[in-house]
């Protein structure tokens, strides 16, 4: 396969790594991206990879809790100006309210909203406004507490990033903080039970590359993977990682010191995952200039 330009390009937006080590890699594994990340990463070339891909779709995340339950949307637009527009917030809070009473995304579109369905209160509102938008995500969670935070709010209750807590036990407080927490670490999973194994195989994989690279026995290296494992669980699952409140603890430790026990949490991202077409302002004005 021939390796341009842009996918080395890519590969170093990516990892971090130089460009002739990208373009190697990239050679190495027959243009396949996600197989060159991991070989730069064998080599000692790359920091790991990212968990999504690059933040670039705007809107807001809204979370409502009512009871024992809790439901966190994202209701995207094309710019940030929108998510600061009123009407585009009442929306959105709306459409979280309504959220409350559906189990996921596309029941939610077809979900009644003041006599009509919330699909087609988007499509008014795009004419309104004059911007597309869309639902894209919902999840929700129950528990004996729930607990919700907003990072970067616009308005009450949605902002940049939604986090819900379930928890046993405990304080709304307390709650608040570990949500606090999962906003800033973004967690894999709760636990490593709870953890992707497909996840916890490719680590495993790639860190056995990488102590082969030494050269060390086999005996040696089955060892080591040992303990880079759990160092890799105490840095992707909420339970097992330091409590930014309280860094001499972990966040079970945590939990257990405030009569707590987390059973689960949801945490969504304004455009996570979601790339976007980039331009340079020139660009942009000399497009604009051309009609």
């Amino acid at each position: 396969m021939a390796i341009t330009a842009s996918m080395v390009k890519e590969l170093r937006d990516t990892t971090g790594a130089g460009m002739m080590d990208a373009k190697k890699a990239l050679t190495e594994t027959d243009g396949d991206m996600e197989a060159a990340i991991d070989w730069l990463r064998t080599k000692g070339l790359a920091k790991a990879a990212k968990k999504s891909g690059r933040v670039a779709a705007e809107g807001l995340v809204a979370v409502v809790v009512e009871g024992g339950k809790g439901v966190a949307i994202e209701v995207n637009s094309e710019t940030d100006f929108v998510g600061k527009n009123a009407e585009f917030q009442e929306m959105v809070s709306g459409i979280a309210r309504t959220a409350l009473g559906v189990d996921d995304v596309e029941a939610l579109k077809a979900a009644d909203m003041g006599g009509k369905s919330v699909a087609d209160v988007i499509t008014d509102k795009i004419a309104t406004i004059g911007e597309n938008m869309s639902v894209r995500r919902m999840a929700s969670i129950e528990g004996e507490k729930v607990v919700s935070y907003v990072h970067n709010a616009a308005a009450p209750g949605m902002g940049k990033i939604g986090v819900l807590v379930a928890m046993t036990g405990g304080d709304d407080a307390f709650g608040k903080q570990v949500a606090m927490h999962i906003a800033a670490t973004n967690p894999a999973a709760l636990n490593e039970d709870s953890l992707d194994p497909a996840v916890v195989e490719k680590e495993k994989s790639v860190q056995m590359d990488i102590a082969r690279e030494s050269g060390k026995p086999e005996a040696v290296i089955e060892k080591m993977i040992v303990g880079r494992m759990k160092k890799f669980m105490a840095e992707v699952t909420l339970l097992n990682q330091q409590f930014v409140i309280n860094p001499d603890l972990t966040v079970a430790a945590a939990a257990a010191e405030a009569g707590a026990t987390v059973t689960g949490f949801v945490r969504l991202e304004v455009g996570e995952g979601i790339e976007k077409k980039e331009e340079d302002f020139a660009a942009e004005v000399a497009k604009a200039v051309q009609g």
